[in-house]
């Protein structure tokens, strides 16, 4: 799982470290561009990865028979979510227009965002795939397929890119490619990986079940909303932050990039842990859940901590690394202490998260999510960025997110410690 992330992650460092020697302003059109991208795919996505626990409860429970069936009302469920997501990516200007962004960044973002539209349905799809994998613990075709997809973006994005002269726009065509390769290769593994096999998935398909698609909704809305929010909050932040000039912008674009590669860790444990509660609830083994939960959160803090020392170490050289620029280097090297201090509230938080969902329990940690995040994270960042008595820059906006971290982790610590008491 967590080399599947790592190389899905691989696209964004590649598009940042292209564009990040290619010209300031295309690297800042990205910044603020994939933020959007990134805030609407998951919200979208948040909502079929109902399909997760569900599939780990009738797997644990033994009822392999009804699997296909509820992957397939997904997909339907996936088809009709496609629409909003494509509308919306097409017509950004409800977001664009919360800040004043420089001409050429803004124009440079409505193209980029309107050629990423047309890899939406594909994201759906394979994104519906690639949690009911994880759901049955079968990662390994999900890791080959992004360490496939990697390797087919860095060839192209560096093509179109650079020696094409396409730039930001360059990136997002090889990002819609690479999609839509994935999501052949995820029907290829469906219909003749030897793991699927069993579950006949796209045998005797369904035809839409408003019952079954009701309740996938019921579960998964408050969970695309908390993915919604929580990456909102950061997209937003390049919004705001857009104003300040296109050094740092893009600054605050690698930084947020190395925060994304160390956050994969993280979400790795917290995608196992949930497959792991979700199976022992639906066996009704409460004693291993318990047990799954501690070794995941354990083994998140633990390394978290670990990456954030390696993280504070190479700072130099991977801002370097990211840009050519004197002045975004200056920006991000004031910024990723913030990113190595939250490392350990965020796998804390995250793999909490997670176990809940596990659980079924999805409405209370939305609220937890939409306090923290929006309230304390995104607001609260906004007031030390431009309006508190020693007005703080981009810096407020990180310094705040490290308290909304913290916050969040306690009350969903404590939520999920409440939920595996009630289970004793």
């Amino acid at each position: 799982m967590l080399i599947a992330q790592l190389a899905s992650m691989g696209m964004m460092i590649i598009d940042t470290v292209l564009l990040g020697h290619h010209g300031t302003e295309d690297l800042a059109a990205a910044a603020v561009g994939s933020g959007i991208y990134v805030a609407v795919v998951f919200a979208l996505t948040g909502i079929l990865q109902a399909v997760s626990p569900t599939v780990s409860h009738l797997k644990g429970a033994g009822r392999d028979g009804e699997i296909a069936g509820a992957l397939q009302q997904c997909f339907w469920l996936a088809l009709i979510l496609t629409l909003p997501g494509v509308i919306f990516l097409q017509h950004p200007d409800v977001l664009l227009q919360l800040s004043a962004i420089e001409a050429g960044v803004e124009a440079k973002t409505r193209a980029y965002l309107g050629l990423l539209a047309w890899g939406i349905p594909a994201a759906l799809f394979y994104r519906t795939f690639y949690a009911f994998s994880n759901a049955l613990g079968t990662p390994r075709p999900l890791m080959l397929i992004s360490l496939g997809g990697t390797l087919l973006h860095g060839g192209l994005a560096w093509w179109l890119a650079t020696q094409a002269g396409l730039g930001v726009i360059g990136c997002a065509i090889s990002n819609v490619l690479v999609g839509w390769f994935s999501l052949v290769c995820a029907a290829v593994f469906m219909m003749r990986g030897r793991a699927f096999a069993a579950y006949r998935l796209v045998q005797n398909w369904q035809a839409p079940r408003l019952q079954a698609m009701g309740e996938l909704v019921r579960l998964g809305l408050p969970m695309g909303f908390s993915n919604f929010v929580e990456i909102s909050a950061f997209t937003l932040t390049s919004l705001f932050v857009a104003q300040l000039g296109a050094p740092v912008v893009a600054g605050h674009r690698v930084v947020a990039n190395l925060a994304a590669i160390c956050y994969m860790l993280p979400l790795a444990v917290s995608i196992a842990t949930l497959a792991q509660v979700g199976l022992a609830a639906g066996a009704r083994d409460w004693c291993r859940a318990r047990v799954s939960i501690a070794a995941g959160l354990a083994l998140a803090s633990v390394l978290a901590t670990l990456l954030g020392g390696v993280l504070w170490l190479a700072e130099v050289p991977l801002v370097m690394a990211y840009t050519s620029d004197p002045a975004v280097r200056a920006v991000a090297l004031s910024l990723i202490g913030y990113v190595v201090v939250y490392q350990l509230f965020d796998a804390v938080q995250t793999v909490a998260a997670f176990a809940l969902r596990g659980y079924k329990i999805t409405f209370l940690p939305m609220f937890v999510h939409l306090f923290c995040f929006w309230g304390v994270g995104l607001f609260g960042g906004w007031w030390l960025a431009f309006h508190s008595p020693a007005p703080m820059g981009v810096a407020g906006f990180w310094a705040a997110s490290l308290v909304s971290l913290v916050l969040a982790a306690l009350l969903l610590g404590g939520m999920l410690w409440r939920a595996v008491q009630a289970r004793r």
